[in-house]
């Protein structure tokens, strides 16, 4: 057969498959690509000590590319324990094995402030780290030997995130979510934001992500945003913004997780994680923000009582919010709920609720974020 004829059978067969593939084979495509690109924004809590190939998480995370997984040791739909954490050897296989399982490079995520918010207790094998009110009490440099042993502790496990520190200045110690539960390091701004700054350094100094949280402060509230919609109109202060300007102005650029609270001088109708008010021309404008923005957990009760599922999230996205945590540990457990999150999300773009320019944009501080940390 000469070249002339086999180009020619190349150019005939090249052809027919152009002409026999299906005409929506290309938006196809373009669909799959956008729903994995919306995946990553997801931080998925699940149940479960140990998982295999055909767990619910593994399949989750080969499903729908899950940028995100978060460990918890208590199981609050069912009050029981464990739901996540027995000790430090099982905690390791476990998060080795969700690396293996997963597609593309994850976020494992924990809440481990010290002190009684702190998944990994000293009661099942891991360090004793002081709460926050404690650390408050002492030096910035003991504040960041304990992140450094933290930071430490969590790189040896496998984590790579830290939903802390909290810098919620304590403005009302009666608080039943902060105060109450010493998880703020002050009532001066000034110390929260130097021992916060300090706690980072220590995390950084193991490359443990930090989470700055809850944006745009909570230590003024009366109630606790687990169980319902919390306002602070009348008791939030200026100055709670403060450790948010100063780290800002430092270069503080990981992640800052909003607040489930409601502030009508702010927002009149939404709480802070709905609001592009609070995201957008606070934060991001105000403040110049410009790493990810992390919900505080989407099934909360200050949000699954007052909106409905479908609309909170497209809600969240449009505010601004980057990544989006479903913890499955709320007041009902549902499988369904990150699958859910992700229909929502593509319907929205479709009926132009939601652009996928802003996807593009939050998918990007993402994978920025993952490669400036070796994930």
């Amino acid at each position: 057969m000469n070249n002339y004829i086999k180009i020619l059978l190349i150019v005939v067969i090249s052809g027919l498959i152009i002409f026999f593939i299906p005409k929506g084979y290309d938006s196809y495509n373009k669909e799959l690509e956008l729903q994995k690109k919306i995946g990553q924004m997801l931080i998925v809590g699940f149940r479960g000590t140990e998982v295999d190939r055909i767990s619910y998480v593994s399949k989750a995370m080969n499903s729908l590319n899950l940028g995100g997984i978060i460990l918890f040791d208590k199981d609050n739909p069912s009050g029981q324990f464990p739901r996540n954490i027995i000790s430090p050897e099982q905690t390791k296989k476990l998060i080795q094995d969700l690396n293996k399982y997963s597609p593309s490079p994850l976020f494992v995520a924990v809440d481990a402030e010290g002190g009684y918010i702190n998944r990994l207790k000293e009661k099942y094998g891991f360090k004793n780290i002081p709460s926050a009110e404690q650390m408050g009490k002492g030096t910035t440099e003991e504040t960041k030997n304990n992140a450094i042993l933290l930071g430490q502790e969590l790189k040896d496990l496998g984590f790579n995130m830290d939903f802390a520190p909290v810098v919620d200045v304590n403005v009302n110690p009666e608080n039943p979510v902060i105060g109450y539960l010493e998880r703020s390091f002050s009532n001066n701004p000034d110390i929260v934001y130097e021992h916060a700054s300090k706690f980072i350094e220590g995390l950084h100094q193991n490359n443990i992500i930090s989470a700055i949280k809850h944006f745009p402060g909570h230590g003024s509230s009366s109630a606790d945003s687990h169980l319902g919609m919390v306002d602070v109109t009348n008791t939030y202060k200026q100055e709670e913004l403060i450790p948010y300007e100063k780290l800002i102005k430092d270069g503080y650029s990981d992640m800052v997780m909003t607040a489930h609270i409601v502030n009508t001088n702010i927002d009149p109708v939404y709480p802070a994680t709905l609001s592009p008010l609070f995201i957008q021309n606070i934060l991001r404008n105000q403040l110049g923000f410009n790493g990810i923005v992390v919900s505080d957990d989407m099934q909360m009760g200050a949000i699954v009582d007052n909106y409905g599922f479908d609309e909170a999230i497209v809600k969240a996205i449009n505010a601004g919010c980057d990544m989006l945590i479903l913890s499955n540990n709320g007041k009902t457990y549902d499988e369904r709920a990150p699958y859910k999150a992700i229909d929502a999300i593509l319907k929205a773009i479709k009926n132009g609720e939601i652009t996928e320019a802003q996807i593009n944009d939050s998918y990007n501080r993402i994978q920025e974020l993952k490669q400036k940390h070796g994930i």
